[in-house]
């Protein structure tokens, strides 16, 4: 199976559940908790590596408890995490997750007081045996810098770019990546509210992915061409957490296999629409394949 380099941040996670979401200034008692390692990049992995993939995650850490039990949950995912830098004195990012039951709303508050991998800290990482690279839009000078610096080092490996939060000079990315994958997050930001008009006006010419939560996923091929795929609903909404990450895990997998496109935008809305339905990832994979 290919091997995926994923650049991006790993997270620890504390998810509180609660009957009903809190109004401001409220007081409610959790019914569940749980921490965990999060992540985009992080958790796209983790279900990469459950379909057998292997995974290599690349990003900052700190040097403090949080960041050893990040490592330790990435490595016992089977993920390896040896190039990643380690920053004296940071703090692991950490983000406080409230899941409502009625729903299966999630709402996120997060905390990072670390550095941004650098241009710098890439270059020193070997990409020979690397099948597929996929960065996080996040720190947009120096991810472009690497994006250009991978097609030095590594040309022909296809190069994938989640853009999830609107940040200045984002479009940019798009516009140097094989593949993009929007979060609806992200169009709608931008004032849109039709994924039609949104992809249609999306920069680039590259293969284009746009999660569109319960309204299913959608696909601009390189000529332009739209898309639709239904979702891929559960019987009853209990997680989403990182529904999103397994999206673009689920384009991932389909694609490095030689998928064409459209398959890989159905899988895509299967694993996410699997990951609606449970708690946590584990055992995503094997719940989805064992399910025809």
């Amino acid at each position: 199976m290919p091997s995926i380099l994923a650049v991006g941040v790993a997270t620890l996670d504390i998810i509180n559940t609660t009957e009903q979401y809190p109004a401001e200034d409220d007081e409610v008692r959790a019914i569940a908790q749980r921490v965990a390692r999060g992540g985009n990049a992080a958790n796209t992995l983790d279900v990469l590596a459950q379909l057998g993939h292997h995974g290599r995650w690349l990003g900052v850490l700190a040097d403090d408890p949080d960041a050893g039990r990040i490592a330790a949950a990435l490595a016992e995912r089977g993920i390896d995490h040896g190039h990643a830098p380690v920053h004296p004195g940071g703090r692991s990012p950490v983000s406080y997750i409230t899941v409502s039951r009625a729903t299966g709303s999630r709402t996120i508050v997060h905390h990072r007081d670390l550095p941004e991998l650098t241009a710098a800290d890439f270059a020193a990482v070997p990409l020979g045996g690397v099948d597929w690279l996929h960065f996080e839009g996040r720190n947009v000078s120096n991810t472009r810098a690497m994006i250009r610096d991978a097609r030095h080092r590594a040309p022909g490996v296809p190069i994938s770019v989640e853009i999830e939060k609107p940040r200045a000079e984002i479009h940019t990315l798009a516009e140097v990546a094989d593949v993009v994958i929007y979060a609806r997050a992200f169009a709608l930001a931008t004032g849109a509210a039709d994924p039609r008009a949104f992809l249609a006006a999306a920069p680039g010419s590259s293969l284009t992915f746009c999660a569109w939560g319960a309204d299913g996923g959608w696909l601009r091929h390189t000529d332009g061409t739209l898309h639709h795929q239904p979702a891929w609903p559960p019987a009853r909404v209990v997680d989403a957490v990182g529904a999103g990450d397994c999206f673009n895990a689920g384009v991932i997998d389909a694609l490095s296999r030689g998928e064409a496109a459209e398959p890989a935008l159905r899988w895509a809305n299967r694993l996410a629409g699997a990951k609606c339905g449970q708690e946590g990832f584990a055992g995503l994979a094997q719940a989805v394949t064992g399910a025809g």
